[in-house]
């Protein structure tokens, strides 16, 4: 994948250009620890240090650091964050969920995954998508050697449905998303 970037007339900002839509429409800025939690994508790039804020569109990805930090050091990690988070299918900003006690779910949903889930599969040469919660089921795509793999179906049951369940008690069911049918 590559990712074009463009440095600007303020030595502090510089836009990245990924080969992919980032958002839908409008654009989102990242500037504190609320508004990320709104964005995945967005912390990841803030927890490599020295950055003030993230600012996205359509198809660019404005990147402000501290005036100490130095874009050699910061622009190849930004690049690897963003080619990383791209390759996961996950939406790059969390869409408001209508109900706020539901939002709280994914957001724990998705902890779960990040910190339990994704690391084993990544072992095996596989990942994990979050798509959606409705109803009580966890909607996942496995990606890489996972999606094909014999044992996926014993993955998501045995392995990411228990998870989720022991320590999210609205979790009733993990279940894979099927493209076709959504």
């Amino acid at each position: 994948m590559i990712i074009e970037t463009q440095n600007t007339p303020d030595i502090n900002v510089m836009n990245f250009f990924p080969p992919e839509k980032l958002l839908k429409s409008g654009s989102a800025e990242f500037v504190d620890a609320k508004s990320l939690r709104k964005s995945p994508l967005a912390e990841k790039i803030f927890d490599l240090g020295g950055i003030v804020s993230v600012f996205i569109t359509s198809d660019m990805l404005s990147v402000t650091k501290e005036a100490e930090a130095q874009w050699d050091d910061l622009k190849p990690q930004i690049l690897a964050e963003i080619m990383d988070y791209l390759s996961t299918g996950e939406d790059i900003v969390i869409p408001p969920a209508e109900n706020p006690a539901e939002d709280d779910v994914v957001k724990q949903i998705q902890g779960l995954i990040n910190a339990r889930i994704r690391p084993a599969l990544k072992q095996d040469g596989g990942d994990i998508a979050f798509k959606k919660f409705e109803n009580g089921i966890v909607y996942v795509e496995l990606q890489g050697n996972c999606s094909g793999c014999p044992y996926a179906a014993v993955t998501l049951k045995e392995g990411v449905e228990k998870i989720l369940k022991t320590y999210i008690p609205q979790v009733k069911a993990v279940k894979n998303f099927d493209k076709e049918r959504q």
